[in-house]
């Protein structure tokens, strides 16, 4: 399952329970409000079309991406306001870069970029490097070369230590760099943990409902060494001391649109797709994280693409996606009970802010 818009359900200090922020066409974040069921509020975003999202590390900011001239913007959550905007493109050169990690200070912006370059007759491109992005001077102020491994891959999901010294780098391997140079000082083989009867791990990203500072959690997904079946559950990355919490959920499905957490963090929700084209079937799952059971499943419409949510207070249940609306459920039930128009269409991926 692909996720289609970014989604950010702010509830904290400051922001009135149940405000969403949404991303969309042609260049606004829609501030949206939960229990009127309507947007209240709209963003302008200087710099285009708002494409990726990352929360700081403090929950206090937004950083957003646009992919029009390939911009960053900053917004202050308890403001509404856009407080920081530039974009990276010059007349002869063009970046590519797709989400990121900012660290605690929020001065520094890291992601792997790939620049354009424009000459009289052809385009070159260069291959993909480590990027830093400083956001007080608007501008990249570092890069370094990725291993040829890592120019495969080309595409991670990024952490930046508590002290902002070290970027984990999640992929087959979590990597950990130093920020000052990029140099790789360890390396977290997932495909084989120290816990035993466990192999082939990997972590997804961040999950931010739950999610603590210095704190990478995550949905993980394993097999164990003599059968092979597939589970699932949450993963905990202490990102000072580097060790790596598993507690294993359930069978893994093929595929899985996220996992969402009540505030209580006594319960998780998720949609899972199983089969393909003519015999997919997709369900609502239902677990008690205190026993690690699933509790209740029901069949819910496939779509092509969407992405899955929870309200503020964890009693209902969002599908939203490739176009303007949103679908409600009852999380008890898992019975529809409305649909909200947005009357536009929006972008991005996913981020969920506690």
């Amino acid at each position: 399952m692909t996720r289609f818009l970014f989604i950010a359900l702010l509830f904290s200090a400051g922001v009135q329970a149940g405000t969403i922020f949404l991303g969309a066409y042609p260049n606004n974040v829609f501030v949206f409000d939960e229990s009127k069921g309507e947007i209240v509020d709209r963003i302008p975003l200087v710099t285009g079309t708002p494409m990726s999202m990352r929360l700081s590390p403090d929950h206090k900011r937004i950083y957003l991406s646009t992919v029009d001239h390939n911009g960053i913007e900053v917004i202050d959550v308890a403001t509404r306001k856009v407080i920081n905007h530039f974009v990276l493109n010059t007349a002869t050169k063009q970046y590519r870069f797709r989400g990121g990690a900012v660290d605690a200070a929020g001065k520094f912006f890291y992601t792997v970029s790939k620049e354009i370059d424009q000459l009289p007759e052809h385009f070159e491109v260069t291959k993909p490097k480590y990027t830093v992005i400083d956001l007080e001077q608007q501008k990249i102020v570092r890069t370094a070369n990725l291993s040829q491994e890592d120019e495969l891959a080309n595409r991670f999901a990024f952490e930046v230590s508590p002290d902002g010294k070290y970027l984990y780098q999640f992929g087959s391997k979590i990597k950990i760099l130093q920020t000052a140079d990029f140099k790789v000082v360890d390396e977290l083989d997932l495909a084989q943990p120290d816990g035993g009867g466990m192999e082939n791990v990997r972590l997804g990203g961040d999950l931010d409902l739950i999610s603590q500072p210095g704190l990478h959690t995550s949905i993980f997904t394993s097999s164990d060494p003599i059968v092979h079946n597939r589970v699932f559950g949450l993963a905990r990355l202490d990102l000072a001391t580097r060790q790596v919490n598993y507690d294993p959920i359930g069978p893994a499905p093929s595929g899985m649109a996220g996992l969402q957490v009540t505030p209580d963090k006594k319960l998780a929700y998720t949609v899972v797709t199983n089969g393909s084209i003519a015999n997919k079937h997709c369900e609502f799952w239902a677990f008690d994280l205190a026993t690690d059971r699933l509790t209740q499943k029901a069949e819910v419409p496939c779509r092509n693409r969407f992405s899955f949510a929870m309200s503020s207070d964890g009693k209902k249940l969002y599908i939203y996606g490739a176009g303007f609306e949103i679908e409600v459920y009852d999380a008890a039930t898992f019975k529809l009970e409305k649909t909200w128009d947005l009357h536009n269409d929006v972008t991005g991926g996913i981020a969920i802010l506690p």
